[in-house]
């Protein structure tokens, strides 16, 4: 094999690597839009006294709030949800 076939090969098989990884990309960003979406539409109050239910919420919670706001932006997008910035709390949420 020549080194310009070998390098086309790697070439390939990046690329193919890359379009994997960019479904992937996808796929994470419109489970992290829903999960937003779904924290921003809990009411704490009605949440179930179980300590686990809790305990799922605040990390879902944290790690959404962890990421940046282009990150969580795309995941809005990706399952067309709008960022309502003027609520009555004053707060960020998804709708």
């Amino acid at each position: 094999m020549t080194v310009h076939a070998l390098n086309d090969q790697e070439i390939r098989l990046l690329r193919e690597e890359v379009e994997l990884l960019m479904g992937e990309r996808q796929k994470l960003l419109q489970v992290t839009g829903a999960a937003a979406v779904l924290v921003a539409n809990l009411d704490a109050d009605n949440l179930p006294d179980d300590q686990d239910t809790i305990d799922a919420a605040e990390m879902l919670a944290e790690n959404l709030n962890a990421l940046s706001e282009e990150t969580l932006k795309d995941a809005l997008d990706s399952v067309r949800a709008e960022f309502d910035t003027e609520t009555e709390q004053g707060e960020s949420r998804a709708n």
